[in-house]
């Protein structure tokens, strides 16, 4: 088990990187403007129905029925019912996809309400929309082919046919922008062509596998209809996510030109702590956890659940603190380039820091969600999310004038924030979490390390990198590897002296497993 998440965490890992350049290339060649803004609204509407359909609820509806057909019947069945499967969600997907086609102009006006007022951004994100939408159904497609080859344990190949995602979109940008209109129409068609590529080679693997996938005419079986049973609950609760970050770009688009641009690229450095700690400790904790649960060891149970809090939050907190405190210089030495100039940077990383006040909670989310999945419960956080979800449009529109591109985020935060507050609150009511005040203590010294760390930074880039983001890219890089390095060493050497930690024990255990190999 640990060498398939080593190696779906290194595909992933990789995925991230080249995704990271995808979106340099981006920010160098469009910038923040109208045309970001019109491209990133493109690509967000079949992102979003690729994580509903796709990736989201269908998959998690499928995989576990898909497993338990081949177990307790056989290979036939199992790719009987994965036919099935794929003939439906491709005829409903075609059916979206004709119709987002035909009424893309109506669906913009719904989902970017403020480009109207712009008729150039406008047109734009309608064509550019168009060339993406077919995305969805690839997508959704290669989702399906990766959820059989992962029931039969070829990780893999399905962690890295999402790779190719990047590689493309690099390449278009690079190789297809001399024979567009502009940049943003090379990325659009990008995303469509990596589309079929990431089906391809899915598709082939899964045939090399023995399950080959063919369309076949559309039926309510037995299995579909308890596939769709299954979907419901999923749809619901990935909607709430989904809505959640509609109405975060509804009301991106009623502000200033680029602020949905400058937005992005600050989730985006947001979403790597958030991507790696949050996913890792979501899918590794929910079977742990339904374990323990099934076997009646409530006291495990709490203690698996505070191990994992214990552990993400002390990597968490001192991301945060350094993130708020060196956004200027992330955003300009992972974006300031091209296009994207000063104004941009500044822009993206005062959203950056207010996003950043949420990545904690962002990430408890993923550790305190398994707590009621584990038990059976998948309404609680639904309801949970609801609420949330109009805590947060609520917030939007208090926020969206007074702080502009700053409002989005922080919005987003503080919902996060009162949404671990009430998963929290209901699990102890329940007696199913509790906190020990030796951990309260232990999380109260991280906090002041994170705090301690981040003073440390701050005097030193005022010492010596005060215009670090007028300098030359190579300058930067150095420079902020500087300032980091020099953070880590802080917080590792007050938790050391606070005996959180011991580092001469730390460096032994990595040198053992080192000498293992």
């Amino acid at each position: 088990m640990f060498r398939n998440i080593l190696t779906v965490g290194c595909w992933t890992m990789l995925s991230r990187l080249l995704g990271l350049v995808r979106d340099q290339l981006l920010a160098a060649y469009l910038g923040a403007g109208s045309l970001q803004d019109a491209y990133q609204v493109a690509f967000r509407l079949p992102n979003m129905f690729r994580r509903l359909f796709g990736e989201g609820a269908f998959n998690a509806a499928f995989v576990p029925l898909f497993t338990l057909t081949l177990n307790q019947k056989n290979i036939n069945e199992a790719k009987k019912f994965a036919n099935e499967s794929f003939s439906i969600l491709i005829v409903i997907l075609f059916v979206l996809t004709i119709l987002g086609e035909i009424f893309m102009p109506q669906l913009l006006h719904i989902i970017a309400p403020g480009f109207t007022s712009d008729k150039t951004r406008y047109y734009e994100a309608i064509i550019l929309s168009r060339i993406t939408f077919p995305y969805m159904i690839l997508i959704c497609g290669a989702a399906l082919l990766s959820g059989v080859l992962n029931s039969l344990h070829h990780f893999n190949i399905a962690a890295a046919a999402y790779v190719s995602f990047n590689i493309i979109g690099i390449c278009a940008l690079l190789f297809l922008t001399p024979f567009m209109p502009n940049a943003a129409w090379a990325a659009a068609w990008g995303v469509t062509i990596s589309g079929i590529f990431q089906f391809g080679i899915l598709w082939y693997a899964a045939k090399k596998t023995g399950v080959c996938i063919t369309f076949h005419q559309p039926r309510l079986s037995e299995n579909i209809r308890e596939l769709f049973k299954k979907i419901a609950p999923g749809i619901i609760g990935s909607g709430i996510t989904q809505i959640n970050l509609t109405v975060d770009t509804i009301i991106a688009t009623l502000l200033p030109t680029g602020s949905v641009s400058v937005m992005y690229f600050a989730d985006r450095v947001n979403q790597f702590p958030l991507g790696v700690l949050g996913a890792a400790a979501g899918t590794t904790l929910l079977p742990l956890l339904t374990k323990e649960i099934s076997a009646g060891n409530k006291k495990s149970v709490i203690a698996i659940q505070n191990q994992t809090l214990d552990f993400c939050l002390a990597l968490t907190i001192p991301a945060t603190f350094c993130l708020f405190t060196l956004a200027p210089l992330i955003i300009s030495t992972l974006f300031g380039h091209g296009a994207f100039n000063l104004e941009a940077v500044y822009k993206s990383a005062q959203s950056l820091r207010t996003y950043a006040i949420g990545l904690p909670a962002f990430i408890l989310i993923k550790v305190l969600s398994p707590a009621f999945f584990a038990r059976g419960d998948t309404s609680t956080p639904v309801k949970i999310g609801l609420f949330t979800l109009l805590l947060n449009f609520i917030l939007n529109l208090l926020f969206m004038y007074p702080l502009a591109h700053m409002g989005p985020p922080l919005a987003s935060s503080l919902a996060a924030i009162v949404n671990v507050g009430f998963l929290a609150l209901i699990l102890w009511r329940k007696k199913s979490f509790y906190l020990p005040f030796s951990f309260i203590k232990r999380i109260m010294l991280v906090i002041l390390a994170s705090l301690i760390m981040s003073l440390g930074i701050i005097i030193l880039q005022w010492m010596f990198f005060q215009n670090a983001v007028y300098y030359s890219i190579l300058k930067r890089i150095i420079d902020l590897s500087i300032l980091v390095c020099f953070g880590g060493i802080i917080y590792g050497g007050i938790l050391h002296l606070l005996n959180i930690i011991n580092i001469y024990k730390f460096f032994i255990q990595i040198k053992q497993k080192f000498l293992k190999q």
